[in-house]
């Protein structure tokens, strides 16, 4: 039997089931990595609760590479920061990207300690930003990663220009129904060939078409045991205190939010807030519409470095 499989087992901690799993996860990951641009290096930061696992994409422009940096926070599940293989080529073009393995996610992270308490969660990514000697970024979560990515908007905001959420938790309680899309698409990933081009479509998953997806996400459900609650969603009172500037990004026919509740209360809540839905898509419209997501992120981010948050409310 593997090391990883005789460990001490730490409750809220996340675990291979075995070596070869894990390995065997790796390589499917590698694959969607291929899909996006190159990353520049890869490098290990040490952290109270974990090795996190770091990604870094350099714009071809050496000047470009002086500017404040984006900071990419993937979703949960069968996923690592491969996920972001649509994005970081055209992100990458105007700014440096770091994309972080969440620890308590499959990746190359390696967690010791749980951090899905807010407070715990907001220092290990505090501290993992101060290990690349990163002062100042603009933080992108999707989904688990937008809950990540808010939570630290209110509880360690100091290293933060801006925050853009992609159809994020945090701002409801994850309700049932996304529950049942989930293992509905996990199942539809056992559907035949033939059928999953319908099946991506009614779902809206493109996980069933993608076959270095499909393979990733398949491996990652037999490969990983996540060991963590649910996160709780912000209060008003705490959204109500969030000054960083903030970009608000739904699908249209999401199962995580109610995006046109959110569209209303989101920017009620946080001042100076920006909220967008994008029609024909779900929970990712950084994945459905990449060219368009990664468009309307720099165009944010531009408008922070070029007036704050005044630009970003006008």
């Amino acid at each position: 039997m593997s090391s990883s499989a005789t460990a001490p087992r730490q409750a809220d901690v996340g675990r291979f089931v075995s070596d070869a799993w894990r390995e065997r996860y790796f390589a499917a990951c590698d694959a969607v990595y291929a899909l996006g641009a190159p990353a520049s290096w890869e490098q290990d930061v040490e952290t109270s609760f974990a090795t996190t696992h770091v990604y870094r994409y350099d714009p071809a422009d050496p000047a470009a590479r002086d500017r404040t940096p984006v900071v990419l926070v993937h979703g949960a599940g069968s996923a690592c920061s491969a996920m972001w293989y649509p994005n970081t080529a055209d992100l990458s073009s105007e700014r440096p990207v770091y994309a972080l393995d969440t620890p308590g996610d499959p990746g190359r992270s390696v967690q010791r300690a749980p951090i899905h308490q807010p407070e715990r969660a907001a220092q290990w990514l505090d501290e993992s930003l101060a290990a690349l000697g990163l002062d100042r970024v603009h933080l992108v979560g999707s989904s688990y990663g937008g809950w990540l990515a808010l939570n630290q908007a209110h509880h360690r905001p100091e290293r933060l220009a801006s925050v853009t959420l992609l159809d994020p938790g945090g701002l409801e309680k994850v309700g049932l129904r996304f529950f049942v899309w989930i293992f509905a698409s996990l199942f539809a990933t056992f559907a035949p060939k033939a059928l999953r081009p319908r099946l991506a479509a009614w779902l809206e998953q493109p996980v069933l078409v993608v076959p270095e997806l499909r393979a990733m996400v398949r491996s990652g459900v037999r490969a990983y045991r996540i060991r963590r609650p649910a996160p709780l969603p912000l209060s008003e009172t705490e959204l109500a205190g969030i000054t960083t500037p903030l970009y608000l990004l739904m699908g249209k026919r999401s199962l995580l939010v109610h995006p046109q509740r959110q569209l209303e209360r989101v920017p009620r809540l946080i001042p100076g807030a920006r909220a967008e839905i994008l029609s024909d898509t779900g929970h990712g419209p950084q994945i459905d519409h990449a060219e368009r997501s990664n468009r309307l992120m720099l165009d944010f981010m531009d408008a922070v470095e070029r007036g704050g948050a005044d630009a970003v409310r006008r």
